[in-house]
């Protein structure tokens, strides 16, 4: 393409153009290099009505030589001629230029996607552009984020105070309206790093807090709300735990249930041999179990006629029985005035105590669901 000198006063902005944001530090830098050294690399135009020309790219270098007060400028006259091919030709170079933001690429793309003069696909910018889908699809998500979010973005990945980049919108894209741009403002003034504002934004996801709860966690910093993130995490892993002993004493109490038929088989097996003992006629063997049956002074059969537990298990269950009645009576009750005060808390403040509420109720119903079945193992006795 051959370049020529065009007089600025001939040259026209494209106001329609991509970029628009330029830094004037920047401006400023590239006019002192155009001063010393001219203008290394010509912009590009097109032809329009009167003898015209439209700016296709290099505003930037326009506007430093026009502030120098230069006559002419080099310039290559564009051959396209449709719309979306100098809408394409204009993003195709900005997107190898820095400065080029990611909400002005979003809005590129979105205009070249529902703009009925453009009319393009996903798949065909994608070819046209040499980007791949996702890229274009996640930068088009940068535009569910308000104005006060949308001019803190900039392009790459260093984490800056007051400013927020792609990695850091993100995650928080699928958010409702009401928590995605507070959380973005949040966690710019605090240079939220990417990993912690993924765990955030699950905790919002989260359908079992309540909407309430989820307003008051948007007065809090990002340090604070990964707090709470972490306080969830913990309870959600606790409920988890506990969740899983139940379903395997469950498991195992049916397994218990399975078993116990065949017990009782195996226990009622020598019951023949003792009615074959008991037809007998009366032998040595008769004054034995004559004795056995025989009632002691207080007219009650022998401990040992009624099958007494082995001494070494009721002394062990003795000593339980001991040590549980000492800390039971040991252990102080919350009053009433206690339990009073601890009603009027909220929901977060009061979490992490009924969690150990809940640890502690269910580990004494399944200390007296034991104690139940030991006392219904013994037949009361006259």
């Amino acid at each position: 393409m051959e370049m020529v000198e065009i007089r600025i006063e001939l040259i026209d902005e494209d106001k329609a153009q991509p970029r628009y944001q330029f830094d004037d530090e920047a401006l400023r830098e590239l006019m002192n290099s155009i001063g010393e050294l001219g203008l290394l690399s010509p912009i590009k135009v097109r032809k329009t009505e009167g003898g015209r020309y439209k700016i296709v790219y290099g505003n930037r270098r326009y506007k430093a030589c026009r502030e120098l007060g230069l006559a002419t400028i080099p310039c290559i006259v564009s051959e396209a001629a449709g719309e979306l091919d100098i809408y394409l030709e204009q993003i195709a170079e900005n997107l190898t230029r820095e400065g080029f933001s990611p909400i002005e690429e979003a809005e590129a793309f979105h205009k070249l996607l529902n703009d009925e003069r453009f009319a393009s696909s996903v798949k065909f910018l994608s070819g046209k552009l040499g980007k791949p889908e996702s890229y274009i699809k996640n930068k088009c998500e940068l535009l569910k984020f308000g104005a006060a979010v949308r001019k803190l973005v900039i392009a790459g990945t260093q984490i800056r105070k007051d400013r927020l980049t792609e990695d850091q919108l993100l995650p928080l894209k699928d958010l409702p309206m009401e928590y995605r741009d507070p959380l973005a403002l949040t966690f710019a003034r605090d240079e939220t790093p990417v990993p912690d504002i993924k765990r955030i934004a699950k905790l919002f996801k989260d359908e079992s807090i309540s909407a309430g709860l989820k307003d008051k966690l948007l007065y809090k910093s990002g340090y604070e709300l990964m707090e709470t993130w972490s306080t969830f995490e913990h309870n959600r892993k606790e409920r988890a735990r506990r969740e899983a002993e139940k379903a395997q004493a469950a498991a195992e109490a049916a397994k218990r249930a399975e078993e116990a038929p065949e017990e009782r088989t195996d226990d009622e097996a020598p019951a023949e041999p003792e009615k074959r003992a008991a037809d007998a006629p009366e032998t040595g063997a008769a004054p034995a179990a004559a004795a056995q049956a025989r009632p002691d002074r207080d007219g009650h059969a022998s401990e040992a006629a009624a099958g007494a537990p082995e001494p070494e298990a009721a002394r062990s269950v003795g000593s339980k029985l001991q040590q549980l009645l000492s800390a039971a009576s040991a252990a102080a009750l919350p009053t009433d005035e206690e339990i009073r005060l601890i009603g009027e808390l909220s929901s977060h403040e009061a979490e992490p105590l009924l969690e150990q509420a809940g640890q502690l109720v269910d580990r004494l119903e399944r200390q007296l669901a034991a104690w139940s079945r030991l006392q219904a193992a013994v037949p009361a006795r006259k």
